[in-house]
């Protein structure tokens, strides 16, 4: 039981960037008489200290993610129950980041109020949660940013942040018009992640099927070009069903003369 306390301890130490070994904490244990109450109340100490560093970290990666922190979507708030098809056990897969992993890009696709933004929102907290880099925009604030970036001469560092991130979410895509050259640096955004060696995944929602946004985009040649690298390896989720919104309406009806008798 010891020894496992001893690696837990180093698992712990690790967690705060510490060397040191369980062999190195059973020699210290055996040079200062350490007994099993003073070990626990070590571990005790490292577990909430390791706990208090994880959690900073998560702060962090939340706050620089452009997530909702007030009021979060998260896969313990999203009503699973409203799905009724099978594959709905898909969904509650995405809670294990499996796409990330296996370096797949996911689309939900679907009418607006189905849930898809809850879902990809829910994606990148689980992502924060775990230490994970997520960076969510909608479509038109990555337009906003490439005509920006365009216009100030610093593309190369708009791709870099939207390379870096290991979870890139993309809402509403369809929502606005790509000129060509925000269409050329899409498709150079998309290459590049397609290229990442470590976990990648982008998270797009959309209206639209997937076919359809070359209406959305000017240079059809590189929209091609980064549809085929988006979706080389992809899931798209497909949303019917009627809104969620409006389950909290209500309905009063006034009138403005006595009615008669």
């Amino acid at each position: 039981m010891n020894k496992d306390l001893f690696e837990k301890i180093a698992e712990e130490c690790a967690q705060l960037n510490l060397s040191c070994t369980a062999e190195e904490l059973a020699q210290i244990s055996l040079e200062n008489c350490f007994d099993g109450e003073s070990l626990h109340a070590l571990d005790t100490v490292m577990a909430h200290l390791a706990q208090k560093k994880h959690q900073a970290l998560v702060d962090i990666r939340l706050r620089t993610s452009r997530l909702p922190l007030q009021n979060p979507k998260t896969f313990d708030n999203f009503d699973f129950s409203r799905l009724y098809r099978q594959d709905k056990e898909r969904l509650k897969e995405m809670q294990m980041l499996a796409p990330l992993y296996a370096r797949k890009n996911v689309a939900l696709i679907g009418p607006p109020g189905t849930g898809k933004t809850h879902l990809a929102q829910a994606f990148g907290y689980e992502c924060c949660q775990q230490g994970i880099n997520t960076y969510f925009l909608k479509m038109t604030e990555l337009r906003e940013k490439m005509d920006n970036a365009r216009h100030n001469g610093t593309t190369a560092n708009l791709l870099k942040s939207l390379v870096h991130p290991a979870c890139l979410i993309i809402d509403e895509v369809g929502h606005c018009h790509f000129d060509k050259e925000d269409t050329r640096l899409f498709f150079d955004m998309v290459d590049r992640r397609y290229a990442k060696e470590s976990d990648s995944t982008i998270i797009f929602t959309s209206n639209k099927m997937p076919s359809s946004w070359t209406e959305d985009f000017s240079d059809n040649d590189s929209l091609a070009c980064a549809m085929d690298r988006a979706f080389d390896d992809a899931l798209v989720i497909m949303i019917s069903g009627s809104s969620y919104r409006g389950q909290r309406l209500e309905r009063v009806t006034l009138r403005t003369e006595k009615p008669t008798l």
